[in-house]
């Protein structure tokens, strides 16, 4: 059972919204949710911070005359709430703030079904293949989603720090290693490596008392005195996450 909340200061777009989202549920009966309505930002804030109300799904305008959308969602994100957040808006101006409170779709208004089911497919494709997640990083000027899971290394060269994915590709950040560790943090499977190394322990295929083996096919030559406390993360990490045969 998933909870939606609808937050929109025109009636008639919440009544579209909530029609558009029974007739998704009746042609996928697998997906329950419960819907709930709010005609403005702070009604919404308030039943989040008094109710402990979770909703799994927020829809949300982000031209609302008392709050915007986007100051909401700002909020919203510092109580902790991680549902995914999907604007509903008449323009384009705020897609790289929407990108900034991690929203999960940008939908520019009128709103079709077509529009709607593709982005709920979407949503719950993702929830079935386990919960994927995602950084949004700041690239070449661009903002571009990066699949936590194909992460299988950063590295500091000189001024940047290169993030090498599983499908061979890589681009540098003007960040310190520091920064990006403390986005990687959260996740166990990521430990760090000496000063210069960020190693996700999912893609490790072999580990020696010199260097690490990739399944990417790169080499990461150990420091000295991390070869002790990484083969330590390894193994905790495998007994826990499965049999060893």
């Amino acid at each position: 059972m998933y909870l939606i909340a609808l937050c929109d200061d025109e009636e008639a777009d919440l009544d579209k919204t909530e029609q558009m989202l029974k007739s998704y549920g009746k042609e996928h009966p697998e997906t329950e949710f419960i819907m709930e309505r709010f005609l403005n930002a702070d009604s919404l804030l308030n039943r989040i911070r008094e109710k402990n109300y979770k909703p799994d799904f927020i829809f949300m305008d982000i031209y609302m005359s008392e709050k915007s959308g986007i100051d909401a969602a700002r909020e919203l994100r510092a109580m902790g709430n991680s549902g995914k957040l999907i604007f509903l808006t008449t323009s384009r101006e705020h897609a790289l703030d929407a990108f900034g409170v991690e929203a999960s779709q940008y939908l520019v208004k009128p709103i079709t079904k077509e529009m709607l089911f593709s982005a709920l497919d979407r949503f719950f494709r993702e929830i079935n293949e386990g919960n994927r997640k995602y950084l949004l990083l700041r690239i070449e000027g661009r903002i571009q989603r990066v699949a936590v899971n194909d992460i299988v290394c950063c590295e500091a060269q000189g001024k940047l720090q290169y993030i090498y994915l599983s499908d061979h590709t890589q681009f540098g950040l003007r960040r310190t290693m520091t920064e990006i560790y403390k986005m990687l943090a959260s996740y166990r499977e990521f430990v760090r490596v000496g000063v210069a190394y960020i190693v996700n322990l999912e893609h490790v295929e072999s580990l020696s008392t010199q260097e690490v083996q990739m399944d990417s096919g790169k080499k990461i030559y150990l420091p000295r005195g991390s070869y002790h406390p990484l083969r330590e993360r390894y193994f905790n990490y495998y007994c826990e996450s499965s049999e060893i045969l």
